[in-house]
């Protein structure tokens, strides 16, 4: 039996402590019962009286769910009064198993000696009890951290889902724009072909999961769909290397990473040059890790303490934080100059492969 799934769940987990529980209490006197000279048939009265106990607790259970809301005060007073009577009723029925199988039917003179120790029985009941408000309260709190970590999860997956889906506008609202530009001069094919380059790149920044990573040769493929339609708008103006070791086309890399720093380059390099300008994409294999570059050869920007003063958008800070999110403390993205001249952007994450 899966023992988490027993813990899980509650009802099996009573039946099987309450039966181990009584029985590991039944060997233990079993056991102290070898130091004394007793008959055999005194084991049959360890046992029966182990299973009264058994039965007598059962009640106890529902009993304590019934006042489990109320104040502590009231709780501690119910559980000590029926503790007592439990331990009582226990007492009665292990003198009357005594004397009955083990004294050969002897009868007390007065009725109340049935009820003889039963204060060791209440102590022992009374134990029981403990036990199970403690096990119920760890369960409780076992449930309640459960329910933090899981709203703690909800909550971390959907920023990353907010972080990952606040598409630029402008690149919606650009695009747009040009296809009904090729429509007007009837460039019909040339739209056609962005439209279908734009669905696709749309697709794929919504389907993919963003807790999830996605292949560096995926994502660059993705990336591929975004540069096609950016290089509709600027033709010639607009030239894209890419450099990826072989050994890094398996990769795991977070889907959608580069595209807005591909997006924060083609806004401030490519755009505001006359002439236009080469984005440069390498991705490397080092040691444990993952090297991505991407650069531009634009007019370049004011860098201080590794932040970039040129983005009015929230593309480098909503990447920052995914990757914190999924590798926390173990990843760096380092904003430097380009040489000769424009931005580029390094990334640093643990080497993971895709399972073949």
């Amino acid at each position: 039996m899966n023992w988490k799934v027993l813990v899980e769940d509650r009802n099996r987990f009573f039946w099987v402590l309450q039966t181990a529980g009584w029985f590991g209490f039944a060997l233990v006197h079993y056991l102290g019962s070898l130091l004394h000279d007793l008959r055999d048939i005194f084991v049959v009265i360890i046992f029966l009286n182990s299973y009264a106990a058994w039965i007598l607790t059962v009640p106890l259970r529902y009993f304590y769910r019934r006042i489990w809301d109320q104040p502590p005060l009231k709780i501690a007073i119910f559980v000590i009064v029926a503790s007592y009577v439990t331990g009582v009723l226990w007492q009665v029925v292990k003198n009357i198993n005594y004397w009955e199988i083990y004294k050969h039917g002897y009868k007390p003179d007065f009725w109340l000696y049935y009820t003889e120790s039963s204060v060791w029985s209440f102590y022992i009941i009374l134990s029981w009890s403990g036990l199970y408000f403690g096990i119920k309260y760890y369960q409780m709190l076992q449930k309640a951290q459960q329910n933090v970590l899981k709203a703690n999860t909800v909550a971390h997956q959907a920023q990353l889902k907010m972080l990952r889906y606040q598409l630029n506008p402008h690149f919606l609202f650009n695009t747009l724009n040009a296809i009904s530009t090729l429509i007007l001069v009837e460039e019909n094919k040339t739209a056609n072909g962005m439209v279908t380059k734009l669905s696709e790149f749309l697709r794929y920044s919504l389907d993919k999961d963003p807790m999830k990573k996605v292949t560096v040769a995926s994502e660059i493929q993705a990336l591929s769909l975004y540069l096609d339609i950016e290089k509709v708008r600027f033709e010639e103006r607009l030239k894209v290397v890419v450099d990826i070791e072989q050994a890094c086309q398996h990769a795991l890399v977070p889907s959608m990473v580069l595209q807005p720093l591909a997006e924060n380059s083609i806004k401030y390099a490519i755009a505001v040059c006359e002439q236009g300008g080469t984005i440069n994409i390498i991705v490397k294999h080092f040691g444990n890790d993952l090297l991505i570059e991407l650069s531009d050869n634009g007019p370049g920007a004011e860098i201080i303490n590794g932040n970039l003063h040129r983005e009015n958008g929230l593309g480098l800070t909503n990447t920052r934080e995914r990757l914190n999110a999924l590798y926390p403390d173990n990843f760096s993205l380092v904003v430097s100059h380009n040489t000769p001249t424009g931005v580029k952007v390094s990334i640093r994450l643990p080497y993971e492969v895709e399972s073949q």
